[in-house]
């Protein structure tokens, strides 16, 4: 997040290796999406990251495109993935023992996320305690109050993933 008010939100550029980043990358958004500074196309999915910020106040959104994501978005249930039980939920933000269930909802993929935003709002509103979602057969969105907060939940949430898909018995190929 570049400013709250007005929100400004710093943003990938449609394309670019994300691997490979560098300034010139980013391009600086306003809430409607619009680039106020840089140049480039912002990411399809800029609408949800300015739904996300807004309706969490978070200083940082990160989406990831895993292989474990992206296979149990798949084979979850229609609304959504629990977790719970495992230590590393500790990690997530708030959450203070492993006796804790994760929900994390799973919304369809579409080609249209400036149409989807009123969708995405309801949910985060309707699950506040949510530390991240999943779009089907596509990855994982989850934010923080910085970038430092928001690798953490990343990274947490991937863990998760992994040690849920292998405990299932779900084929990985390196």
């Amino acid at each position: 997040m570049v400013s709250r008010d007005p929100l400004r939100l710093a943003i990938t550029v449609s394309g670019v290796d994300k691997g490979l980043l560098t300034v010139g990358g980013i391009v600086e958004i306003d809430e409607r999406r619009k680039v106020v500074a840089g140049s480039g196309k912002p990411s399809a999915e800029a609408s949800l990251h300015v739904a996300i910020a807004r309706a969490r106040g978070a200083g940082a959104v990160l989406h990831t495109h895993s292989i474990w994501s992206t296979i149990l978005s798949d084979n979850a249930p229609e609304t959504g993935l629990a977790i719970e039980g495992y230590e590393m939920l500790k990690g997530l933000g708030g959450v203070q023992t492993h006796d804790h269930r994760e929900w994390l909802p799973i919304l369809d993929n579409t080609q249209d996320w400036a149409a989807a935003v009123p969708q995405v709002e309801s949910m985060l509103a309707a699950r506040p305690d949510a530390h991240g979602f999943l779009i089907r057969r596509h990855g994982l969105y989850t934010w923080g109050r910085d970038l430092a907060d928001a690798k953490r939940q990343v990274e947490i949430l991937e863990f998760l993933f992994e040690v849920m898909g292998r405990k299932r018995g779900m084929p990985w190929q390196p």
